[in-house]
């Protein structure tokens, strides 16, 4: 598997004692998947996209990015995956060109005006790679967070909701690019209030509450439970049942 969640927990250290943002989580996802990771706010999923990229430490289990330990071997792991954040943190003197450049310096990206020029191309950054991130708006600044990402190729992908201030035309582009790169091997988790977005592109969704994982399948697999039978055939009728938001009639 290109990412192995395996018994991952997490808590947090209160004025009370301790919180437990995630527990007991695994999951896995295959190259050239898409898998959604959804919940309602406070279900876990920024912890458990935080935590594979490294930023925060796990508190119990193991993530592993193709057979590399995020903890035990933590540079390998890191080379093969790209985080990209729902803030579009960029620094505030550099160029969208010049963040390309040093993403793709820190990696060693040998061919990088080739793969930049395409990247700008496809998200629509044309005729931005001189201007600083000040003179952005949100959108555009969040297509360079996503650009600086992809200019590698990173074999896991972490989306955390890449659609945040984009233009319909803009969030039908991104789509396509998402898929693209699931089509081109990638392993891709993506996190989204956009419900729409995960039926549309995602091949399987992991639904999160509470800290803990619900559900996980297929639409299908989803749609033909049990306990989910008489909620609807969409997904956010599936979600709405499956967390508790929604009685059965």
């Amino acid at each position: 598997m290109a990412l192995s969640v395996e018994h991952f927990g997490r808590t947090y250290a209160t004025a009370t004692g301790t919180f437990t943002a995630v527990a007991d989580l695994s999951f896995s996802v295959r190259a050239g998947e898409i898998v959604g990771l959804i919940g309602p706010n406070g279900a876990g999923k920024t912890t458990t996209l935080r935590s594979l990229a490294g930023i925060l430490r796990p508190t119990s289990g193991h993530l592993q990015i193709d057979g590399h330990d995020l903890i035990a071997d933590p540079i390998e792991a890191k080379r093969r995956l790209a985080f990209m954040p729902d803030e579009p943190h960029l620094f505030e003197y550099l160029t969208v060109e010049e963040h390309l450049r040093l993403v793709a310096r820190l990696y060693g990206v040998a061919d990088f005006d080739q793969r930049a020029a395409a990247l700008i191309e496809e998200l629509e950054l044309t005729g931005k790679e001189r201007s600083l991130p000040g003179e952005l708006s949100r959108g555009m600044r969040q297509k360079v967070v996503i650009a600086s990402g992809l200019i590698r190729n990173a074999t896991t992908l972490l989306f955390d909701e890449p659609l945040t201030g984009l233009d319909p035309i803009g969030i039908r582009r991104m789509r396509n690019t998402i898929v693209a790169r699931a089509h081109g091997g990638a392993a891709i988790l993506l996190s989204s209030h956009l419900l729409h977005l995960v039926e549309a592109v995602c091949t399987r969704v992991i639904i999160m509450d509470r800290g803990q994982k619900v559900a996980d399948g297929t639409f299908e697999e989803l749609a033909a439970r049990a306990d989910l039978a008489t909620a609807g055939s969409s997904l956010e009728q599936i979600f709405l049942r499956v967390t508790g938001h929604d009685t059965p009639a």
